[in-house]
């Protein structure tokens, strides 16, 4: 039987919200040349796939953190996802702005929360870690206990490992770059150069850019 990750990684890349182009890379807006995409969102539109999306996250808070009390999904991308599995788990739901409102009360936090509660962070995607470990200090700061985070796809860079641990922060994710690279070789979804390619980046994404490969 496949393991929950491995086919998370299929399906990811069969609705391509993970697209491999190492070829023809993407620059991120930190400018770096990527062979990589996420666009976690497409999930939505796959009630399948949205469904098991829900289903391996409430699996996994109630694993890691069945002390929490509520969820906080990180703006933007895991507001929808975060919703849909606090329903599933019938708990509170909140979600946290990358900055303040501009008008009205001004909100960071999005929802009714008591300072206090232990709450598990959602979010959709780990790459260096700053928008989602801004999202836990905000959360503290307001008086709540973030006993961790739920991730749906995270990249592993060395930078992001170190400042979870900095920052004390459990991270557990759905699906990693190690095996989403795996399958998408297993499956031929790349060809066995292609996969080199996207495995030197990882090691050296700000520097990486792409050299004969043979597809």
């Amino acid at each position: 039987m496949k393991k929950p990750d491995r086919i998370l990684a299929e399906k990811l890349l069969q609705i391509s919200a993970i697209k491999l182009q190492p070829q023809n890379p993407f620059v991120w807006a930190s400018g770096w040349n990527s062979p990589i995409y996420n666009d976690n969102r497409r999930l939505l539109s796959y009630p399948d796939i949205r469904n098991l999306v829900k289903i391996e996250y409430a699996r996994n808070i109630l694993e890691h953190f069945p002390e929490s009390k509520a969820i906080a999904g990180v703006a933007t991308g895991a507001i929808a996802i975060g919703a849909l599995v606090a329903d599933l788990l019938a708990i509170p739901y909140v979600y946290v702005r990358s900055t303040p409102k501009d008008h009205g009360l001004e909100n960071l936090i999005e929802g009714n929360l008591k300072p206090g509660t232990k709450v598990v962070v959602i979010e959709d995607l780990i790459s260096t870690g700053g928008s989602a470990l801004k999202a836990v200090e905000e959360l503290r700061n307001y008086g709540c206990e973030v006993v961790g985070m739920v991730c749906l796809f995270d990249y592993q860079f060395p930078m992001a490992v170190k400042r979870f641990r900095e920052a004390d922060v459990n991270l557990v994710s759905l699906c990693t770059y190690s095996t989403m690279l795996e399958v998408a070789e297993e499956t031929s979804y790349i060809s066995p150069s292609e996969a080199d390619a996207l495995r030197e980046w990882r090691e050296d994404p700000a520097n990486w850019t792409p050299n004969n490969i043979i597809g």
